[in-house]
């Protein structure tokens, strides 16, 4: 066991938690942008696996050249591989594009179904309460992190305003069923964004983990799509002609280094609340300026949206956690 692993946690000035916040929400603004994109683009090529491979392939290839092309880059490859060869950064704690690659292949295979409301409502309720799981056992860079009262009423209240927003389009019961997967999505982001955090601090780059995190879920996401491909046959869709349905994995790009940059900051649970905030924020606006056919924002959607900030800054506010 690592000194990371018994590490306590680490206390840090409000102002720096705050400047970590913004950034989060701000990356979960692109992340209701890409669930949008890619929900799209399964559509389009009528196969959730097909959509999920041509986002993180693409992430990938920029990756592929930007990394290499960057000092820090490159200095980040070379350390990381230090660091695994002496045992500092294990190879499990670099799966987690795997985590990744759930999350964008669910966005295809389920949004054009359940809609970006109830897709929202699964992956917030699974990644609330994984985060605090991922942080008390310190899974994250900042080691373990204790369930404090006031953080455990932040999880809970994000869960309560993600519902108010979108409760009034849980109509369909025979959906809930698929959203186990968003769910079980939701579950892995938590664990996702602290192995992350983990390789970022031994590579001392964001843009060499988020290459790692694309690699593995790239590679993740073929495998699975190898077997779709052998058990239903190749998808009957057509690839779209419109430039912006390729931008989802530029996207996750900005999203997997903001993560990775800022989690030994704020810890696993407040980058996860920011997240979810930033997201719902997101679809909010997305709604009102880029409305589709099923887009109707009211009341509740607003005070939920509003009520989800209050409890993201309840759980930046809380003290920091000591022993």
């Amino acid at each position: 066991m690592t000194a990371a692993d018994t590490a306590t946690p680490q206390t840090l000035p409000a102002a720096r938690r705050i400047t970590g916040v913004a950034l989060a929400s701000i990356s979960g603004v692109a992340v209701a942008v890409q669930s949008r994109i890619n929900g799209e683009l399964g559509v389009r090529l009528d196969d959730g696996f097909a959509a999920a491979v041509v986002s993180f392939g693409i992430g990938l290839l920029v990756l592929l050249v930007l990394v290499p092309a960057t000092p820090g880059g490159r200095r980040g490859l070379v350390a990381t591989r230090k660091a695994l060869r002496t045992g500092t950064l294990r190879p499990w704690q670099c799966l987690g594009g795997m985590c990744g690659a759930f999350l964008v292949a669910t966005q295809g295979l389920t949004i054009g179904t359940l809609g970006v409301a109830v897709f929202t409502v699964a992956v917030v309720a699974g990644q609330s309460g994984s985060s605090l799981a991922v942080d008390r056992a310190g899974i994250g860079p900042t080691g373990r992190q204790p369930v404090t009262r006031q953080r455990l009423a932040g999880a809970v209240l994000t869960v309560l305003a993600v519902g108010l927003a979108v409760g009034d389009r849980l109509g369909d019961p025979g959906a809930l069923a698929l959203a186990l997967l968003p769910l079980l999505a939701g579950v892995g982001i938590a664990w996702q964004q602290a192995v992350n955090g983990r390789v970022r601090a031994a590579a001392d780059s964001a843009l060499t983990a988020t290459l790692v995190n694309f690699a593995v879920g790239t590679v993740t996401l073929l495998v699975a799509f190898a077997i779709d491909i052998a058990v239903r046959g190749w998808p009957d869709g057509h690839p779209p002609s419109e430039p912006w349905l390729y931008l989802g994995g530029p996207i996750g790009i900005v999203f997997i280094a903001i993560a990775a940059a800022i989690v030994r900051f704020t810890g696993v649970l407040l980058l996860g609340l920011a997240t979810i905030a930033g997201q719902i924020v997101g679809a909010v606006l997305l709604d009102l300026i880029l409305p589709t056919a099923a887009s109707h924002p009211g009341v509740n959607t607003l005070l939920g949206a509003a009520l989800t900030m209050v409890a993201v800054l309840i759980a930046a506010l809380a003290p920091p956690a000591r022993r």
